[in-house]
């Protein structure tokens, strides 16, 4: 019976909301198949970093150009025996060499309910200030496993948010972070540490 836990790393970019959600279902225990054990930044200013050093948890910032960050990011992800990529926030696509490295183990969060508003284009803001000019009632957020097409990979969890007739694109993404990307990401990263333990589970019987 192995009592490890699934090896994560957390790649970011700013503020570190979804990371925060993840450290805190880490401290709760709702994360209790893996643990978070590396966060990458490719900003050097990403208050996420300073979010994982007060949780204790090692960081390291890798600027320059696209090329450089992932030769870097992929010899790091190695030395750290990391089994899992969570995307909390990383404003950058991953190239088809990185999501080779590990298939089916990067996930996800996107703020809506794809295949509404996702792909190339829809990312922050601009995912909300879209829905709004359409008029949806209803959005919320996926997180689903990362492929080599941009929000195109297989879904994990969705959850909806009902938007309201005075929103702005503000007021909607701080209700779908809330409402619903803090509760998916926690929950997906439980779901495939648990898949990653009883595959290295069944290697061992």
């Amino acid at each position: 019976m192995l009592t490890e836990k699934a090896r994560i790393a957390v790649l970011v970019s700013g503020g570190g909301t979804n990371l925060q959600a993840l450290i805190d279902a880490q401290s709760s225990g709702k994360l209790r198949s893996g643990e978070i054990v590396f966060v990458v930044s490719n900003k050097a200013d990403a208050y996420a970093v300073q979010r994982a050093r007060r949780a204790g948890i090692e960081t390291m910032v890798i600027t320059g150009s696209k090329a450089t960050f992932e030769s870097a990011l992929i010899s790091t992800l190695y030395r750290h025996e990391i089994d899992i990529i969570i995307l909390a926030g990383f404003m950058q696509i991953l190239s088809p060499r990185l999501i080779s490295e590990y298939p089916g183990r990067i996930l996800n969060v996107h703020p809506s309910l794809i295949p509404s508003f996702c792909g190339e284009g829809f990312y922050g803001l601009k995912v909300h200030e879209a829905a709004l000019a359409r008029g949806v009632k209803v959005t919320g957020a996926t997180v689903h496993i990362v492929n080599e097409i941009p929000d195109g990979g297989p879904i994990l969890l969705q959850k909806a948010v009902e938007v309201d007739p005075d929103d702005t694109p503000e007021t909607l993404q701080r209700r779908v972070m809330e409402k619903a990307e803090w509760i998916l990401l926690p929950q997906a990263a439980e779901l495939l540490s648990k898949q990653v333990l009883d595959e290295k589970e069944r290697q061992y019987d």
